[in-house]
């Protein structure tokens, strides 16, 4: 934060402030002076969750369909959670004394049908001591009829599963998701936004991670479970020795596509059985804050070779052997307030980037993997819709074209301050290249007020080494009435080098007011004004200078009686972007959407698009152009799904239609086989052509990638992700061996490559093009002193 004063001169009452913002997340300063592909289990929330929502989500907008918070129910009394009066073994086999003595939690059947009698009998407790959150299931059920599918962490393939989730904060709006499947593997993910999507983001981060064990054990009688959470891993506010939470447990039955749940939720609302708001406050008493501090050292140790035709002689490829070493520190200001440090910060596990084609001229989203921004990341959100975002953590560390950079180190805090939901976060970014090394800030602070009323600010900060500053700043606020959402944005940039703009060229505004319901009728209006100097340079845009008006009204109903079909939906949709600059409509869409989604999850769709786009200038296309010029058209995209509980699963999507002044056909085949607990086959096979009869041009952007994953046990494990790309002429192949000593303790063997395939010589390019070839191994041992 040092460098937020010192390194920018004509700054220092911004840096002063933005230090002051600081002091107030870290608790140095009070409140009052300041005036918050998942791959987990599934939710059948709205009988049309997962499947049907990831076939829409190839179009450049999102089909979904996540709803807002629907109006507070009656009254509920607080129910205390018991605290264990004995010792247990974590084993998976719930029959120690200490769990006889606890009641089960009244669960009843959440779907198919709300209330009906469940086929399975489902006994889950909860219960909690000085150290750790626990949680037990006793699953009874045919032996044969369980699935237990994958070994891997983080993957759900079908699997029976057992579900936590907590609000700790309980502000109805974020919570902690802790899963475990009859196989013993852990699933956990970060809720946000009350599991609704529409904020350019998805409702659920499916690669946050956190220390926490879970057992499992089969009999004749069915499966049983444990689950133990360290109340460190947890963050919470403590009031008189109380801490209050929400809560949502439940069991997932695969082969019959049921769900039992608790409390009684109904499935009026998308992810429903997701949604913090509809959890129940419950309470933990005779608790003490809890202020963890773990400490987790890494190392690295590989050989790197890599290949640049342009630099280096054809044969001769460059060598080294890269070594590193750091350590990340997390220690708790306070039960609900905490404090990451990192050191040399390495990302060599971190998940490959998919590979995309563009075919059209706005820029393409990648999103974060890195581990150490994932943790509570949603309290770092501030998103203009799918267009763009005040800040995206991918921007630190990464150059424009995906180098890495060296991170010397930084620090971040996230958590709550009373009503305050605050984060915090400072990276001292190393340069490389061209690219000058950065120092990165953020602060966000939100509020939640009874009745889910929000209000809040973010303020980003980038200086540059060489001095030159970017600053971000930005305000929202959000207004439940009713069925309706209402939710307000301002955001403003001020980069030096880039005069010339007005104080409203340099901003974003957007409005918003939405009732989304899945029976009935449902509507969105959404307006979003972003000027030609507003460049939020640690955030996101998918296009500048343009002024948007969106809206989307829809009809949902559910056939009566015992109907294969679960519900039918229909989607009328406008969209309008208007070039600020001269007031064309550069993009226009009217479109006509109809959904079907069958009992069990499987769903099939059909939509009709009639479109306007006004090119202002010639761009390119892999193998063409589109002259600058008024192109209208039709087209149309149909898509069908098989459950994901299903051994073979996946989708099938067809686009085809007029674009630009050619023709247009996409397809994608998407299918994914599950051979054996041990072993989990994915295919992505895309077909991308583009023709400009009366150019003579044709454009050829195929994609294929093959994801194999496969597990001796629940600690070993091992991952391939091959990809190519016709339009890029690039392959890239990334490995990961994953041996799990314990929870925070991990064995890494990464091989990482990148090859242009590009013939530059006329010769074998496959050897004699540009490369990049990284084997890695990488250690990391968390501990607490």
């Amino acid at each position: 934060m040092l460098g937020w004063v010192g390194m920018h001169r004509g700054r220092r009452e911004l840096g002063l402030a933005v230090v002051g913002m600081m002091m107030l997340g870290i608790g140095l300063l009070p409140p009052e002076l300041a005036g918050q592909r998942g791959d987990g289990a599934p939710n059948r929330g709205a009988a049309d969750r997962g499947p049907a929502d990831r076939g829409a989500a190839v179009l450049e907008d999102t089909l979904s369909t996540e709803l807002t918070s629907p109006p507070a129910g009656e009254a509920t009394a607080i129910m205390p959670i018991s605290r264990l009066q004995g010792e247990i073994t974590l084993d998976g086999i719930p029959d120690e004394v200490a769990w006889q003595a606890i009641e089960p939690l009244p669960v009843v059947q959440f779907w198919p049908e709300f209330g009906a009698e469940m086929t399975q009998r489902t006994e889950i407790r909860v219960a909690f001591d000085d150290e750790y959150f626990y949680a037990a299931g006793r699953f009874y059920d045919d032996p044969d009829g369980i699935r237990g599918n994958s070994l891997l962490r983080d993957q759900w393939n079908g699997d029976d599963a057992f579900d936590i989730i907590i609000d700790s904060f309980n502000d109805d709006a974020t919570a902690l998701k802790f899963t475990t499947t009859p196989l013993g593997i852990l699933l956990d993910q970060e809720i946000r936004n009350d599991a609704q999507g529409g904020t350019g983001v998805p409702p659920i981060n499916g690669d946050w991670n956190t220390f926490w064990d879970a057992e499992t054990h089969q009999t004749d009688e069915g499966w049983f479970a444990e689950i133990r959470i360290p109340l460190s891993s947890l963050a919470f506010s403590v009031n008189d020795d109380q801490a209050i939470m929400g809560l949502i447990a439940a069991r997932y039955i695969a082969r019959k596509d049921e769900k039992h749940i608790f409390p009684a939720i109904e499935p009026n609302w998308d992810m429903a059985d997701f949604k913090p708001s509809l959890a129940r406050d419950v309470v933990l008493t005779d608790i003490q804050e809890q202020k963890p501090l773990w400490v987790t050292p890494y190392a690295v140790v590989g050989l790197a070779q890599t290949r640049n035709p342009d630099l280096q002689p054809v044969r001769a490829p460059g060598t080294e052997i890269p070594t590193e070493a750091g350590f990340d520190l997390k220690y708790g200001l306070s039960s609900n307030l905490t404090l990451d440090l990192t050191v040399n910060t390495d990302f060599a596990q971190a998940e490959a980037d998919a590979l995309q084609v563009n075919l059209d001229r706005f820029s393409l989203f990648v999103p974060e993997k890195r581990q150490f921004f994932q943790e509570r990341s949603s309290t770092f959100e501030f998103n203009f819709g799918e267009e763009g975002r005040l800040f995206h953590s991918r921007r630190i560390g990464l150059t424009p074209d995906g180098q890495a950079q060296r991170i010397w180190g930084g620090a971040r805090v996230a958590g709550r301050i009373g009503s305050w939901d605050v984060g915090g976060l400072a990276m001292q970014v190393a340069g490389i290249g061209s690219n000058p090394g950065t120092n990165d800030g953020v602060i966000r602070l939100s509020r939640s007020f009874q009745g889910g009323a929000t209000v809040g600010g973010m303020l980003t900060s980038r200086i540059r080494t060489q001095g030159r500053a970017a600053f971000s700043v930005g305000v929202d606020g959000q207004v439940p009435l009713g069925r309706e959402l209402i939710t307000l944005q301002f955001g403003q940039t001020r980069n030096d080098g880039a005069g010339g703009f007005s104080a409203l060229e340099r901003s974003s505004a957007r409005a918003l007011v939405e009732r989304r319901n899945l029976d009935g009728f449902g509507y969105t209006i959404d307006a979003l004004y972003s000027g030609g100097g507003f460049n939020p340079e640690l955030g996101f845009q998918r296009r500048r200078d343009f002024t948007r008006l969106n809206t989307r009204f829809s009809y949902g109903w559910r056939p009566e009686g015992s109907s294969r079909v679960a519900r039918y939906r229909f989607y009328g949709v406008t969209r309008a972007f208007r070039r600020n600059q001269d007031g064309a409509l550069e993009t226009g869409l009217v479109r006509g959407q109809f959904v079907v989604n069958l009992r069990g999850g499987n769903y099939f769709n059909l939509t009709l698009n009639g479109s306007h786009e006004d090119v202002a200038e010639e761009f390119p296309l892999p193998g063409g152009t589109v002259p600058a010029g008024t192109y209208r058209g039709l087209d149309m995209f149909t898509a069908f799904g098989l459950s994901q509980a299903r051994a073979v699963s996946g989708s099938v999507w067809v686009w085809a239609g007029q674009a630009f002044d050619g023709w247009r056909v996409s397809a994608t085949v998407e299918p994914n086989w599950t051979v054996s607990r041990h072993l989990d086959l994915g295919l992505l096979a895309q077909v991308h052509r583009i023709w400009f009869p009366e150019r003579d041009q044709e454009v050829v952007a195929d994609q294929m990638s093959l994801r194999i994953r496969t597990a001796l046990n629940a600690k070993l494990s091992a991952e391939a992700f091959v990809q190519y790309s016709r339009a890029g002429n690039a392959m890239a192949t990334n490995v990961r061996v994953r041996y799990r000593f314990a929870e925070g303790r991990d064995l890494f063997i990464v091989l990482n490559e990148a090859r242009d395939l590009d013939d530059r010589f006329g010769l074998d390019s496959a050897i004699l093009g540009r490369s990049d070839q990284r084997l890695l191994i990488k250690y990391s041992h968390a501990f607490s002193p």
